[in-house]
C-alpha cells in the first residue's frame, strides 16, 4: 500500500518562497511506487488550496502555486484537505514544509492536532518555543546549556522608551551585537550592529517583521551547526561548519548569492563534538521536540561551544545544511523523507494510546 503524503507548503510569511523551494525538491525525491502525492498550497494571502494528485515530478514552483477562484478560508477547508472523497480514504500524514510564522511556530501543528492527522516534524510546544528565541533561550537557560547574552523587547515597550532600550543593550551586551525578530527565520531582518546609529537602524528594520526583537552579544567564534533526528531517542549527525563570506550568515548569503561555504564534516576535535552532540540532544529534549532539528552553535577559541538556537523546520531542499549533515553521516535525502514520514506515524501512534477519559 502507498502512502498518502499530504504536503503543506507556501503560507503567510516572509519565507514563502523558501518554502516552495523545499515542496519542489521533496517532490522530486519521493519515490512514486511508495507515495502518493497530494499538494496543499497555502497562497501569501493565508487561502488554502488542495491541489490534484501528482502523478511526478514538476518542472517548478510556478507550478505548485495553485490559484484559488473561491476565496475559501483555511478552516472551511479543512475538513476536505485532509480527508478526500467518501470513496477515499483520508491522506495518511502530512508534511509541513513551511518556514516561519504560521507554519513552523505551532499554530498549523495545533490544527493538525485538532484534526487527529499524523504530521512529521515537531508538535505544537516545541514548534512555538523553538520559533520564538526569546522563549527558546529562556529554555535553554533554565536547562543550564551555555548561551550568549541576550535582552529582549516588545515594540510598544521601545516605542515608548527608545533611549531606555538602547542605553540597555549598550551596557548589558556592547559591540558588536546582532538584532534579530524573535519570530522568524532564514536570517530575514536580522542586522550586525557595531554603534548606536547601526543598532537604531536595526531596531526599526527588525520591528517590521515581529512584534518583539531578541539582541545577542557579538561573540568571536566558530559557527557549528547538528542535524538531529528521531522521537524519544534521538540521533545526532556528523557536524558542519558555516563560513560566510559576508560578515554574517544572512538571507542573502543563504538563498541568493550561494556565497557561503558549508564545510562538512567540520575540522573540529573529537571532544568539541562529543560537547556539542551532547548538549544538542539536550536541548531538544528540553524543548519536547520530535522528528527532525538543526541546532546552531557557536564554538570559542579556547573549544567552548555556546548554542545559539534550534531550527525546528530547517531548511530541507538537498543542498540545504540538514539534508546535506545527513547526506554525510551516511542517510541520503529520500530516505530522509521516508524516515521522517515513519517518524511521524511513530509519534501519532503512541499519542492516540493517551486515554483522555475517566
Amino acid at each position: 500500500m502507498k502512502t498518502k503524503l499530504g504536503l503543506l507548503y507556501g503560507g503567510k510569511s516572509a519565507e514563502h518562497k523558501v518554502s516552495l523551494q523545499t515542496a519542489l525538491a521533496v517532490i522530486r525525491a519521493l519515490d512514486l511506487e511508495k507515495f502518493e502525492i497530494h499538494p496543499i498550497y497555502i497562497n501569501v494571502e493565508g487561502q488554502w488550496i488542495k491541489g490534484p494528485e501528482l502523478s511526478g515530478p514538476v518542472d517548478n514552483v510556478k507550478a505548485l502555486e495553485f490559484s484559488n477562484d473561491n476565496q475559501l478560508s483555511p478552516l472551511s477547508l479543512a475538513p476536505s484537505l485532509f480527508h478526500a472523497e467518501k470513496q477515499e480514504a483520508p491522506l495518511d500524514v502530512i508534511f509541513p514544509l513551511l518556514h516561519g510564522p504560521n507554519g513552523e511556530d505551532g499554530t498549523v501543528q495545533g490544527l493538525l492536532e485538532l484534526l487527529n492527522v499524523p504530521y512529521v516534524g515537531n508538535g505544537v510546544l516545541a514548534s512555538a518555543a523553538g520559533m520564538d528565541k526569546v522563549m527558546m533561550k529562556n529554555v535553554f537557560a533554565q536547562a543550564g546549556l551555555a548561551q550568549v547574552n541576550y535582552v529582549a523587547f516588545i515594540k510598544s515597550e521601545w516605542e515608548h522608551s527608545k533611549e531606555e532600550a538602547y542605553s540597555k543593550v549598550e551596557a548589558e551586551l556592547g559591540f558588536p551585537c546582532f538584532v534579530k525578530p524573535a519570530n522568524l527565520g532564514s536570517s530575514v531582518g536580522i542586522s550586525k550592529c557595531t554603534n548606536r546609529a547601526e543598532l537604531e537602524t536595526a531596531f526599526v528594520e527588525a520591528f517590521q517583521f515581529d512584534r518583539k526583537v531578541i539582541i545577542e552579544e557579538g561573540v568571536v567564534a566558530r559557527e557549528i551547526e547538528v542535524g538531529i533526528l528521531g522521537n524519544d531517542y534521538p540521533e545526532c549527525s556528523i557536524p558542519g561548519e558555516i563560513v560566510p563570506k559576508t560578515d554574517f550568515y544572512d538571507y542573502k548569503a543563504k538563498y541568493e548569492d550561494g556565497d557561503t561555504a558549508l564545510i562538512i564534516p567540520a575540522d573540529i576535535k573529537d571532544e568539541e563534538y562529543e560537547q556539542i552532540k551532547e548538549m544538542a540532544i539536550q536541548a531538544f529534549k528540553a524543548l519536547d521536540c520530535s522528528g527532525l532539528v538543526r541546532a546552531d552553535f557557536f564554538l570559542t577559541k579556547d573549544g567552548k561551544a555556546l548554542i545559539n538556537e534550534v531550527n525546528t523546520m530547517p531548511g530541507f531542499t538537498p543542498f540545504s545544511m540538514f539534508p546535506l549533515l545527513w547526506k554525510h553521516t551516511g542517510v541520503e535525502y529520500p530516505q530522509l523523507i521516508e524516515r521522517l514520514v515513519e517518524l511521524a506515524k511513530e509519534r501519532h501512534q503512541e499519542k492516540q494510546q493517551i486515554k483522555y477519559t475517566f
